[in-house]
């Protein structure tokens, strides 16, 4: 048996990169999935190439009214939803907190952080009527550490959020079946990070135990086995996948 079969998932942020990893993984082990992305020639490519099991919308994450058009859709679509993979994000300004600006801040924040919030509100109430469901927050190991030479301010406090959120939706919704956490991801070859950085990431690989960026399709790896029954005693908890490097 597939491990994602009779599964419906909305994975956001997943025209590229580690969306559309876990967007072809999902596929793949038999789920349903309603791929959402502001890119529309990317995310309508990919949703083409998945076959009849993947479905594109155009969402901005960051607007409620939007959310609730997802939500509908996808059951419309392919039935209650079941799985939500909260993975859209940007990296926004490199700026010290001195210079960063306040519509700066809100920004990467209302992205990273207020689509989370929106994204779980949304879909909870499709969940209960399910039975249950595996919510997947996808942070960064700047949201377990300070980052040594990477001026963000906004970044590392939505990605700081979305701990706290997961655990406190997940201790509230426990109960009725529904399971909350949260991935923490280190530097892993995306298009994002080589735009934010350089195809060597900067030279992070030196500061990294295994000597090596992360894949796209390791970090699915993780976040199948999260929104998958695999994981039914799991919940309220951080899982990083950074090759050891907030070990050091």
């Amino acid at each position: 048996m597939l491990r994602l079969e009779g599964k419906v998932a909305i994975i956001t942020g997943a025209a590229q990169g580690m969306g559309e990893a876990h967007a072809r993984r999902f596929v793949a082990e038999g789920a349903k999935v309603v791929l959402t992305d502001l890119n529309e020639k990317g995310g309508q490519a990919l949703a083409d190439g998945l076959g009849e099991n993947a479905l594109f919308v155009r969402h901005d994450v960051s607007v409620e009214d939007e959310w609730k058009r997802v939500v509908e859709t996808a059951e419309c679509k392919f039935g209650s939803v079941n799985i939500l993979v909260n993975n859209a994000g940007i990296i926004g300004p490199l700026a010290d907190a001195e210079a960063l600006s306040l519509s700066d801040y809100n920004f990467v924040c209302s992205v990273n952080q207020t689509s989370v919030m929106l994204g779980m509100k949304a879909v909870i109430p499709s969940m209960l009527a399910s039975g249950g469901g595996s919510i997947v927050n996808v942070s960064s190991i700047s949201g377990i550490v300070a980052i040594v030479g990477t001026p963000n301010l906004a970044y590392a406090a939505s990605k700081f959020a979305i701990r706290g959120m997961t655990k406190q939706v997940a201790v509230e919704y426990g109960m009725k079946g529904i399971r909350v956490n949260s991935v923490h991801p280190g530097y892993i070859r995306t298009p994002m990070m080589v735009a934010a950085t350089d195809e060597d990431g900067g030279g992070a690989a030196a500061a990294i135990p295994l000597g090596r960026f992360g894949e796209p399709e390791e970090v699915a790896n993780l976040v199948v086995f999260l929104a998958s029954d695999e994981s039914s005693f799991i919940t309220a908890t951080e899982h990083i996948i950074d090759g050891g490097m907030t070990a050091i």
